[in-house]
């Protein structure tokens, strides 16, 4: 009796469950076509202005801040992809060198923050260029000597999504800097994003890391976003064999500390 009372509740988790994946899937298929449209609309009025008629800079950094919004939409998708992809086990590996895609995370996360960092962003033509433009701007990257040339066996999709949302997260809550520490300890890479923002409760701490939730009150700051962008970057680093923890009390900044294997093993 208890068994076939059961069944019932279980088949109907499991389908609301099953349509409710098919629907997110869905909707990032339809919302794909449009947003590509709109972004390719702006770079075509942003880039050949000989064809279309020169614009004023008001014009000019409105549309800007237009694209920047629509590569903010496509990283949203590419985000809720990712999560559904790490949640069902798909994983592509290969081999790539860590601090270039810290590097790239971090250039498409302050592509999709207002301001002249996000527009300066795309212009340095070498690393040196690019540190002296995130020092102006108050972030700072520390690593040893050997860490510029550690190199990985991971999803390396996943890995820019963690960090970009990591790097989103300290820019949303800092008050002036930001710092990122990058490492190796046995065997696992480590990287930390450290914030000097108004910190979080240790109450907390397990709180933000749930999808569709905020911590108003743990911040004198308005949270931005949804709630999915923490707890999304900690499925897909538990996906990927590490984990993120965090080390914050409020008034003292935070500190968000990745951890992930240099080499992804099958499982």
């Amino acid at each position: 009796m208890n068994a076939s009372n059961d069944r019932p509740s279980r088949t109907t988790a499991a389908t609301s469950g099953f349509f409710q994946e098919i629907s997110i899937e869905f909707l990032i298929h339809e919302l794909k076509d449009p947003i590509a449209i709109i972004e390719t609309g702006l770079r075509t009025v942003l880039e050949k202005q000989d064809k279309y008629g020169p614009l004023t800079t008001k014009q000019s950094n409105t549309l800007l801040r237009s694209l920047r919004n629509t590569r903010k939409a496509w990283g949203i998708l590419n985000n809720l992809l990712e999560i559904g992809r790490s949640e069902s086990g798909c994983l592509v590996c290969c081999r790539f060198t860590a601090l270039t895609s810290l590097q790239q995370a971090l250039k498409d996360a302050l592509e999709t923050v207002t301001g002249p960092a996000s527009e300066a962003i795309g212009k340095y033509q070498v690393e040196a260029e690019l540190i002296a433009l995130l020092n102006r701007n108050g972030i700072f990257l520390h690593l040893p000597t050997a860490a510029a040339a550690i190199e990985m066996f991971q999803d390396e999709t996943k890995f820019r999504q963690i960090a970009g949302n990591l790097f989103k997260n300290a820019l949303h809550h800092r008050r002036q800097r930001i710092d990122v520490n990058m490492d190796v300890q046995d065997d696992r890479l480590v990287v930390a994003v450290i914030d000097d923002g108004p910190g979080i409760e240790p109450d907390h701490h397990e709180l933000i890391f749930k999808r569709y939730t905020q911590v108003k009150e743990c911040s004198m700051v308005e949270r931005k976003g949804h709630g999915i962008g923490l707890a999304g970057s900690l499925i897909m680093a538990r996906s990927l064999g590490g984990d993120i923890e965090v080390s914050s009390r409020k008034g003292a900044g935070a500190t968000f500390r990745l951890t992930l294997p240099l080499k992804m093993e099958p499982s």
